[in-house]
């Protein structure tokens, strides 16, 4: 049924294209097979409506006009349904290049391949990367291994709320989450979304990766305003303790937490096997702190002590 739909509105779109004068509904229906299997001309005007009002959403520019007998008739102009000239600069091209990457493990890796080709033939750059043959060995990508990719991208663009089970860093198992999804990002090679989470009433940020099972739709519309400016990338930097204006101390086992080691603002050696690290400390340093388990142990401030006790109390707890 939707080959036929589809092949029934570009046989209509060809005659419309194709035509130099405006063409009548009966000169229509005399030219297009399909429309002269209609059973009668009551099913033949629902039939031609519905396909011309679909190809008009689909951006085809069609002109209603009398014809010489004085009856109304259709065309679509060429010099109206003409895009543009293509023009994009290397960078840009490189740019639209690295999001087609985006679907390299994704069901959309051919339509955006096929995208590429047809933006090249327009006349955009073949050499999509700026800096190729500086740096031929380095090729810059953007992975995307979580399946829940696919489904939390095509519900922040429809404006869809999702629910998903999610399993936080400090928890034993995962927690149904309903979510008015906002934009997807990715941050040091791991997907985030950012959303109105409802059960919570305020907006949240979810790794991808920690998502579990399959993302649901859901009917409805969102019930909170969707921000002009959504800074994924600077929330979840801020959760990660990356830009505290304050500084934790804590103690590291030695030979441990490179990741922490890397973050540190300053690192003494000690003797007895424990080196000392002053860190930025964010909204979020408690739970990173975890993950490290017994390697790590939070000297001050003390409320990021506490919050770090009650966290692995929780998980032993189960």
């Amino acid at each position: 049924m939707a080959i036929a739909k589809a092949e029934r509105l570009m046989n209509l779109a060809l005659c419309l294209l194709g035509t130099r004068r405006p063409l009548s509904k009966r000169e229509l229906r005399g030219s297009i097979e399909a429309y002269l299997e209609a059973g009668n001309d009551e099913s033949f005007n629902r039939m031609f409506e519905r396909d011309k009002d679909d190809l008009r959403e689909l951006g085809l520019v069609i002109e209603t006009v009398e014809n010489l007998e004085g009856e109304p008739g259709y065309l679509a102009r060429r010099d109206s349904n003409r895009l543009p000239p293509v023009s994009l600069d290397a960078e840009e091209a490189a740019a639209l290049g690295l999001a087609a990457k985006v679907w390299q493990q994704a069901r959309l890796a051919g339509a955006a391949s096929g995208a590429l080709q047809k933006l090249r033939a327009g006349g955009m750059p073949e050499a999509g990367d700026p800096y190729e043959g500086q740096h031929s060995a380095i090729e810059p990508r953007i992975p995307v291994h979580e399946a829940a990719f696919e489904p939390l991208m095509l519900a922040c663009r429809d404006r869809r709320p999702v629910v998903f089970d999610y399993r936080k860093s400090n928890a034993a198992r995962p927690e149904p989450r309903q979510v008015e999804p906002w934009a997807l990002e990715c941050w040091r090679g791991h997907w985030y979304l950012a959303g109105y989470d409802r059960d919570r009433g305020a907006e949240r940020v979810f790794r991808l990766s920690r998502i579990t099972g399959k993302v649901r739709s859901r009917a409805g519309k969102y019930t909170a305003e969707v921000p002009d400016v959504v800074t994924v990338r600077e929330t979840v930097a801020s959760w990660a303790g990356e830009g505290g204006e304050r500084s934790a101390l804590i103690r590291l086992r030695a030979g441990a937490g490179y990741p922490l080691r890397a973050k540190a603002t300053a690192v003494r050696e000690g003797a007895d096997g424990w080196d000392e690290l002053e860190v930025p400390y964010g909204h979020g340093l408690d739970a990173w702190l975890v993950e490290f388990g017994p390697d790590v142990v939070v000297v001050e401030p003390a409320d990021l002590r506490a919050d770090v006790v009650d966290r692995l109390r929780a998980v032993a707890r189960g």
